[in-house]
């Protein structure tokens, strides 16, 4: 017979694995190089995007998510470290992308939002694409299969790591399956939702690898979109009108120079079929997830990491501050917000550390400076971010207030300025710079002010920004 203590102690651990099971649960889908507009539900004409409109009408739709940009070329690099750890551009490339570039003093500590759940007693799961290195893998995550560690690869030819708790993460271990990436990906957390741990809350996170290219969509996605039927966007030009500072970068040689109507519907064909194609595994996953019973109790968040050209501006990458690139899909649902709504407030895609941190209930870590989208899911037209910064390298900085959007470009000694009314020019074709310098001079300031708060080396109010070659 059990003594009353016993009995007493029985109950308090009852009750707590009662209440870590009552804690959501959180579900992040994270697409690779997919741009903002791309997603039947919120107006794309032809791309086929049913389980990603399914999260639209079941949850809040961001249509002004940003990435703040890239240090590097591989843009998704930064991204996923803003991502996971709710800091800046400038603080990630001291903390995670190039600390070893600073002396100790300047290097900045970091928390990450798996990290965080999974010390609070969250099982976290990760599989896909994972491109800040095996050890912060092994910090963050307590559960994980077919982990891709980045760099490129043929979707039916990936590198899969099993979870590796030293961080390691050796080569002798690699798995190199011909299971197309999505799915492989998508079989990984499908298998984790049918056998999680019952006595914790999960996290579970999926990073796919499409529609990054090489674009290589399988049948029958492949034959979805007719390279002479797909539209050329508004803004397309053979080729860039100046030099940006990164013309001649891998993505850009991706498509021949000038750019000819013929092959950028071919590349644009191509890069709805794999859109589409992750779009079923994203599909095949929600269905696991209300098959599992714990669908109600899940937050579920759909983003990426970057957006992509394909044609825009004579462009073909994510090496540029133009919104092709620099906005990104955010769909949020889950308790307690509200389904089929919009929210059209500035935000960053690293505002989504802090928001899962804020909805899980634990502490916020002194390291995240993001801002958590919480408030407007009671509010779509709260305060949050007045304005937002974007940069790349050393040659190009640009700030977004209201309907406007500026950006400036450091090249061989050369400024160039661009100002946008994006109310009435979303495309960006109409530089009106010239026209408005008072417009100008203000977001120069404004521009500068973020660039300070950042940690940003370049002072756009000095000649060459004050960069030395």
């Amino acid at each position: 017979m059990l003594t009353r203590r016993a009995l007493l102690a029985s109950g308090v651990a009852a009750s707590a694995t009662a209440q870590r099971r009552r804690a959501p649960n959180f579900l992040i889908l994270f697409t690779d190089d997919q741009r903002f507009d791309t997603i039947a539900a919120l107006g794309h004409p032809e791309v086929r995007t049913p389980n990603m409109d399914r999260l639209v009408r079941s949850g809040m739709a961001f249509r002004k998510a940003h990435i703040m940009g890239g240090t590097i070329p591989a843009v998704c690099a930064p991204s996923r470290a803003m991502l996971i750890t709710g800091q800046a551009l400038f603080h990630i490339h001291r903390s995670i992308i190039a600390p070893n570039n600073f002396p100790a003093s300047e290097r900045r500590p970091f928390d990450m939002f798996p990290e965080v759940l999974r010390k609070n007693g969250w099982a976290t799961f990760a599989t896909g694409k994972w491109h800040n290195g095996g050890p912060l893998h092994a910090r963050a995550f307590s559960h994980g299969a077919s982990i891709f560690l980045g760099g490129m690869q043929y979707h039916d030819r990936v590198d899969a790591n099993p979870l590796d708790p030293t961080g390691r993460y050796p080569k002798d271990k690699i798995t190199v399956t011909s299971t197309f990436s999505s799915q492989l990906f998508a079989d990984a957390a499908i298998d984790f939702l049918k056998n999680r741990p019952q006595d914790k809350p999960f996290l579970l996170y999926t990073a796919f690898t499409s529609p990054h290219d090489p674009r290589m969509a399988p049948k029958p996605y492949s034959g979805w979109y007719s390279a002479d039927k797909v539209a050329l966007p508004k803004n397309f030009l053979p080729q860039h009108p100046f030099d940006n500072g990164e013309l001649k970068v891998r993505d850009e040689l991706l498509a021949p120079f000038p750019r000819t109507p013929e092959d950028t519907r071919k590349q644009i064909a191509e890069y709805y079929a794999m859109i589409s194609e992750v779009d079923a595994q994203i599909g095949r996953i929600l269905d696991a997830l209300e098959a599992s019973g714990d669908s109600e109790n899940t937050y579920v968040v759909f983003a990426a990491d970057n957006g992509l050209a394909v044609g825009h501006h004579g462009l073909m990458g994510k090496q540029n501050l133009y919104d092709h690139s620099v906005r990104v899909p955010l769909i949020i649902r889950g308790p307690g917000i509200p389904k089929n709504s919009i929210c059209d407030a500035l935000c960053y895609l690293s505002d989504v550390c802090p928001t899962v941190i804020d909805l899980s209930g634990s502490t916020m870590p002194d390291t995240v400076t993001a801002r958590s989208l919480r408030p407007l899911f009671t509010n779509p037209r709260a305060a949050h971010r007045d304005s937002l910064f974007f940069a790349y390298r050393d040659v190009q900085r640009g700030v977004t207030q209201g309907d406007w959007k500026l950006i400036l470009y450091n090249v061989a000694g050369k400024e160039t300025v661009q100002l946008f009314d994006l109310k009435s020019d979303p495309f960006e074709m109409n530089n009106l710079a010239a026209a408005q310098p008072k417009r100008v001079a203000g977001l120069r300031t404004l521009l500068q002010k973020h660039l300070a708060e950042a940690g940003d080396r370049a002072d756009v109010t000095k000649p060459g920004w004050g960069l030395t070659a």
